[in-house]
């Protein structure tokens, strides 16, 4: 089967397969799709399904089949590669909301510090100096930030590098920095308050989208946005003296 998958899928000619394209666009179409469900509204359905045909073209090109595994999942994993690195080349997010966002990591850095414990919504709006449905507005509006991978949950303020490379800026990270990152990430969000502990997990691990969430925690589908904005902030107000050792 592998040695057929391999001679079916290399390169032949020099020209792609176009039985093999078309038979795997559905694929593009459901990776799109479940990939929209989980992304805010700027992102347009559209672009993910141009960038993930590119993504299964330079599948088509690149496997091989001796390796193991079906094309299917190859295709798959270059598809959505494909789809994540066309949304990180765009920063639909206005400057305001990396400024917000900003805003809320250090109101909630600075009162964690001085309350010894997880600052609540309240104190966090007093300490911005808003009404609690302003802070929960400007949550909403922090949503736009990247919502894909934890690398983009600690995303750098202007949304233009990983918040790991910002830390890294004489060199790019080593595997053993890169793993200590992720340590002191999984113990930040053991940190969590247990319910923005649950929604990071349903979000992230189970791949479920902010409606799924809410049924889940029962809340409304804004306010599931306003927690991972909120999760997200407190992390990156956990981690910023982060230093690999």
């Amino acid at each position: 089967m592998v040695s057929n998958e391999a001679g079916l899928y290399s390169k032949s000619g020099q020209q792609f397969n176009q039985q093999l394209i078309e038979q795997y666009t559905g694929l593009v179409k459901r990776i799109a799709h479940h990939l929209a469900a989980r992304l805010p509204s700027q992102v347009q359905l559209d672009d993910l399904l141009q960038a993930g045909m590119i993504g299964l073209l330079e599948a088509a090109k690149k496997y091989d089949g001796s390796k193991g595994a079906t094309f299917e999942t190859y295709a798959g994993i270059r598809i959505r590669g494909a789809m994540l690195d066309e949304i990180r080349k765009g920063d639909w997010v206005p400057r305001s909301v990396h400024r917000n966002s900003r805003r809320i990591t250090e109101a909630i850095s600075g009162l964690e510090a001085r309350l010894g414990r997880d600052a609540k919504d309240g104190e966090i709006a007093e300490e911005l100096g808003l009404s609690l449905t302003e802070y929960h507005q400007l949550l909403s509006d922090t949503a736009s930030s990247r919502l894909f991978s934890f690398e983009e949950l600690l995303s750098s303020q202007d949304g233009r590098h990983s918040w790991l490379a910002d830390q890294q800026q004489s060199s790019p990270p080593t595997k053993h920095q890169t793993e200590q990152f992720k340590k002191a990430l999984a113990k930040a969000i053991a940190t969590l308050p247990e319910r923005e502990q649950l929604l990071l997990s349903l979000y992230y691990d189970e791949e479920l989208n902010l409606k799924e969430i809410g049924m889940v925690l029962g809340v409304s589908e804004s306010r599931v946005s306003q927690l991972h904005s909120q999760a997200a902030a407190r992390l990156r107000a956990r981690l910023q003296d982060w230093a690999v050792e």
